[in-house]
């Protein structure tokens, strides 16, 4: 489709940098859902399992819906393309007691793991409320904030994204930006990690233990602009914002976003004992020359609060931050006004054995960093 119809079409490569955790909200057990076995984590496919045991004796019913599946499974049965399973992954959970929770990934009915282009297009309205903020000259004020903070920014992406005074929801301009789920990809790009909270100390908070798409997962999406939308609308805004020019340089805006992300990393970790691997890895990418169609972003489980708000632009004010943190109850445990926030990241840990036999865990690298390239599909 060309933009004479009305629209630009883009190609979207998302490849992953860093593990990339995207729940589906459910939490797996150990013995009920999958089983560990052989060095690998099973995902028992339990109508299946349960069928096979009631075609020997139907009498079993009751018994059976009371015992573990894994309990029901023999040795013989942990064969790849094993019916009683749904898929395998490589490794291991760290727990391995009766009943430990493992962190799902999204995947499709297949369970093939996929990246939703909700997610994407949360990212990317970030960056571009971030961008926005500054370009019509706003300011952080408590008077315009609601009382719930869920939400609690309305009046400012009011301000930013809708098209009339009115200001009605389905008038949202960025509705124009459309972005699909990408194309599923196979079970075995999944992986298991450990992620911990590190905290600002260098304290490291109890184990999160998930299911993530590895680095160097290749995703691809679609992404749609209306720019017969971003026009009319452009010119029916008070405001001299021109939307559809900030999207058709949307690269650019994400690569100056996260350019500033990851300096408020990098910031942040230097002062943090133990993370000078986080630090480096920092350090790479900003160093890292991309091209004009490429830029870095940060998805799903673990990016942290200033990922997904308008981060620094609130933070210019210490008093105003103050105030939303207090109103908000945003903080946990004690804290002086002043204090930095937030106080803590999700990363993976590595455990690292010393001469002497004594372990410790490091952080090693955050979680769902990717590179994105954009290219323009043309008839």
């Amino acid at each position: 489709m060309s933009e004479r119809d009305g629209y630009r079409m883009y190609r979207v490569i998302v490849r992953t940098l860093t593990p990339l955790h995207i729940g589906n909200g459910r939490e797996l057990l150990n013995e009920y859902d999958y089983a560990i076995q052989n060095g690998h984590t099973w995902r028992i496919n339990e109508n299946t399992l349960l069928e096979a045991q009631l075609a020997d004796d139907p009498a079993l019913a009751d018994r059976l819906a009371k015992t573990p599946p894994k309990q029901l499974l023999q040795p013989r049965d942990y064969q790849m393309g094993s019916p009683f399973f749904r898929y395998v992954i490589k490794g291991t959970p760290r727990s391995h007691a009766p009943g430990a929770v493992l962190r799902e990934q999204i995947k499709d009915v297949y369970d093939r793991p996929y990246l939703p282009g909700t997610t994407v297009k949360g990212a990317l309205r970030t960056a571009l409320a971030w961008t926005a903020w500054r370009a019509l000259k706003l300011r952080p004020e408590r008077a315009q904030l609601g009382r719930d903070r869920r939400f609690a920014a309305q009046w400012y992406e009011q301000e930013m994204f809708s098209e009339h005074s009115g200001k009605a929801p389905n008038k949202d301009t960025l509705r124009a930006l459309q972005v699909s789920d990408s194309a599923p990809v196979s079970p075995e790009q999944l992986m298991l990690v450990n992620a911990r909270v590190l905290n600002r100390g260098g304290s490291l908070g109890a184990p999160i233990e998930l299911e993530a798409l590895r680095p160097e997962t290749e995703l691809q999406l679609t992404l749609k602009v209306d720019t017969m939308l971003f026009s009319r609308w452009a010119e029916q805004h008070e405001l001299k914002l021109r939307w559809e020019n900030m999207v058709m340089q949307l690269a650019q805006v994400m690569r100056a976003y996260y350019t500033h992300r990851l300096t408020q990393e990098l910031n942040l970790l230097s002062s943090v004992p133990n993370s000078q691997r986080l630090v480096q890895l920092y350090k790479e990418w900003q160093q890292e020359a991309l091209a004009d169609n490429e830029f870095f972003m940060q998805l799903g489980w673990g990016t942290g609060w200033d990922s997904k708000t308008l981060g620094s632009h609130l933070q210019s004010d210490p008093g105003f931050m103050e105030t939303i943190l207090r109103d908000y109850k945003m903080t946990r445990g004690r804290r002086q006004p002043g204090d930095p926030f937030p106080k803590s990241r999700r990363v993976l840990v590595k455990v690292e054995r010393s001469t002497s036999g004594q372990t410790r865990e490091l952080p090693i690298v955050p979680l769902g960093w990717v590179l994105v390239e954009m290219k323009e599909v043309k008839e």
